[in-house]
């Protein structure tokens, strides 16, 4: 089967689980999943039961898409992600935001966990990404050209709509959250990175550095869609932070604000 024909397959089987197509998608990452809480008249579909996606494997992920309104918006909310680290190939890493795209989202929210490597930062901060580092070399638009996911060559230069960081310093006022913002860096992981890797990512000008967003951003923006993204700072990168590195670390930082990124994305929304 064809990426395309399991792309559409995907869609039309949501299709029918769903009484109205979606205008906004939210891909929740590591420890964020609690989002999904906020959304009414919600309808859950396990990973599992659409045909051709791919099963999220990792702790914080609970991997469900799920349809409803959210500060009465139409929203599809990918409640975990797909990686390259879990084994899938980057057609299945952005096969959700594919759907997604096809189904009519008009505006993608993305979110991560992240290590901080800018000194400003500091555990617990939700840092609005401005722009990003691609060190994977990876890029879903390779391969087949498929017009139903956009034009071949596209412009990266806004990959991160510019009115939405506006409106951001807005919200992050007036929920009294201070607003931080940054480059992020993407790496394949599993392994977190070297404390020589994180200098080096210091020197070109990354402000933190994770292991996902970048694919489904590089997706979302060959279909037109714009993004506006969040990477919550949940630990200090190899070589800044004096503690050892761990998932654990990622889950607990990121519940530990949960209430504050749930505020930001909600109001966020509502903006929109």
């Amino acid at each position: 089967m064809s990426y395309l024909k399991e792309v559409l397959q995907a869609v039309e089987y949501i299709k029918k689980k769903i009484d109205t197509p979606p205008k906004i998608g939210i891909i929740l990452g590591s420890g964020l999943g609690e989002l999904v809480n906020e959304v009414q008249d919600s309808v859950i579909i396990p990973y599992s039961d659409i045909p051709g996606f791919p099963v999220s494997t990792v702790k914080g992920h609970a991997g469900n898409l799920i349809f409803g309104k959210l500060m009465e918006k139409d929203v599809a909310v990918m409640q975990g992600r797909f990686h390259f680290y879990e084994g899938y190939p980057i057609s299945k890493v952005v096969l959700g935001v594919r759907v997604m795209g096809l189904l009519g989202i008009e505006t993608l929210f993305v979110t991560n966990a992240s290590g901080g490597i800018n000194s400003s930062l500091e555990p617990g901060d939700l840092m609005v990404i401005r722009d990003h580092i691609n060190f994977t070399g990876e890029n879903p638009a390779i391969g087949e050209e498929i017009t139903e996911f956009g034009p071949r060559f596209f412009d990266m230069t806004f990959a991160y709509d510019r009115k939405l960081i506006a409106k951001a310093q807005e919200v992050y006022i007036k929920n009294e959250v201070p607003y931080k913002d940054g480059v992020y860096a993407f790496l394949k992981g599993p392994s977190y990175e070297t404390p020589a890797e994180i200098k080096m990512l210091s020197i070109i000008g990354a402000d933190a550095v994770g292991m996902s967003t970048v694919p489904e951003v590089i997706a979302a923006r060959q279909m037109g869609i714009r993004v506006f993204g969040i990477s919550c700072i949940t630990n200090m990168a190899a070589g800044i932070s004096k503690n050892k590195l761990s998932h654990q670390e990622v889950v607990e930082t990121s519940q530990r604000v949960k209430e504050d990124f749930i505020k930001i994305i909600a109001d966020m929304v509502a903006e929109i």
